[in-house]
């Protein structure tokens, strides 16, 4: 454990680092992202002083198996262009959680002016302190972090932000925008009671990944994928403030959609393939082998190991096609004959999922559970369940003897 000095040493290094990242030209920790922007745009100013007004919008229609689609690119935004858009902007950026720590981080390396607004002394207001925010210079209480910003990102959780609206909504006044990252509270607004004021835009940017994602994709130059949306457009400008944030936060491209179809989508997909089916998945599949008298680490490698380090990585780099000309005759056969089973036992179950979607189930579900007193220590329970489970205990032994295994990514 770091020694108390060594900590506050750290601590004023990051503070320093937070103070001149105002701008990046005198920033001290820059991302491959910005840094290569800077160049990019100085080159082109040097070539043609009037390239940034005159230079192609970054706008493609593409063909997405049959359907065209929209898709804005970061390459219209850069540098220079995005920190001019913002000159004027504070962007208050209330919670910082996952989505706020890296969204957060990002725009501030993007020479974005931030604040970040969360309850004082509180874990958060701790860690944002760690990550180099300063108290009453650009980390404040809620009220005041709003009071301060023109945009206001509300990125609290959804139980959270159902339950603080009515603190937070006087403060949301004309000429100021007001962003999300989730569809959630504004489409369930009879179950969350979050109604935006009408003389403000409402925007959303959703990054496809966690905050952390966003973070790391970022501080590699690439960029994560995002959908955007606009609930309410005051201005007439609200669709461009959308793009422009969502380039600002981390995005590399960005996709049309509306708050309904992303929220929609959200849960649907976080409670399926994602998170929830595969996690049900893996353990019928794992049973199954332990009931027929498998070991544990052989059950583990054909469940999971094998997916995940070498079968679902091929199809992220090349499609599901690839996957299966990648391996053999045999199980190429039987996976070709065994897709349409799972697909025909599982479309109404998926039926079933999207319409609890839809109708506010899950939501309603979800606020309940966010909203207890009791919710960490109900959290911690039900995960500590999954972890004890015999396939994720013989995971961690298997992950283990993995080449590139660190200790500490284990709990």
């Amino acid at each position: 454990m770091a020694s108390i000095a060594a900590r506050s040493a750290s601590q004023a290094f990051r503070r320093s680092v937070a103070k001149s990242a105002v701008r990046p030209a005198q920033s001290a920790k820059y991302s491959l992202l910005a840094r290569a922007a800077v160049n990019r745009a100085s080159l082109a100013q040097k070539a043609a002083p009037s390239a940034l007004a005159v230079q192609t919008r970054g706008v493609k229609t593409l063909d997405f198996a049959g359907t065209k689609e929209t898709v804005f690119e970061r390459s219209d935004w850069p540098l220079a262009k995005l920190q001019d858009y913002f000159k004027n902007d504070t962007l208050a950026l209330i919670g910082y959680g996952s989505q706020g720590h890296g969204q957060g981080l990002n725009a501030r390396d993007n020479g974005l002016n931030v604040i970040v607004g969360v309850r004082k002394d509180g874990e958060s207001w701790r860690q944002a302190i760690e990550d180099g925010w300063v108290p009453g210079e650009t980390l404040f209480p809620i009220e005041e972090a709003i009071n301060r910003g023109t945009i206001i990102m509300n990125l609290l959780s959804d139980a959270a932000q159902s339950q603080t609206w009515p603190t937070i909504a006087p403060l949301i006044t004309k000429g100021k925008t007001l962003y999300f990252s989730h569809g959630f509270s504004v489409v369930y607004k009879d179950d969350t009671h979050v109604i935006p004021p009408k003389d403000v835009d409402v925007i959303l940017v959703a990054p496809k990944g966690s905050g952390r994602t966003v973070r790391t994709l970022f501080k590699e130059g690439r960029g994560i994928n995002a959908s955007i949306a606009v609930w309410q457009d005051v201005t007439g400008k609200a669709q461009e403030k959308a793009i422009a944030l969502g380039v600002g936060v981390g995005a590399g491209y960005l996709y049309e959609t509306t708050f309904e179809k992303e929220v929609y989508s959200d849960l649907y997909g976080e409670r399926g393939v994602l998170m929830g089916a595969i996690q049900g998945l893996f353990l019928a599949q794992y049973q199954v082998l332990r009931k027929n008298g498998h070991t544990p680490s052989e059950a583990f490698n054909e469940t999971v190991e094998e997916a995940t380090q070498s079968l679902y990585p091929l199809i992220g780099q090349k499609g599901m096609d690839y996957m299966y000309n990648a391996c053999s005759t045999t199980a190429r056969r039987g996976a070709l004959d065994w897709a349409p089973i799972f697909e025909k036992a599982n479309v109404p179950i998926f039926e079933q999922l999207y319409e609890s979607v839809r109708n506010g189930t899950e939501t309603r579900k979800s606020l309940e559970y966010n909203g207890r007193k009791t919710y960490r220590e109900d959290l911690a329970r039900e995960l500590a369940e999954i972890d004890n489970q015999e396939i994720w205990r013989a995971g961690k032994v298997v992950r283990s003897l993995r080449p590139d295994y660190k200790p500490e990514n284990d709990s």
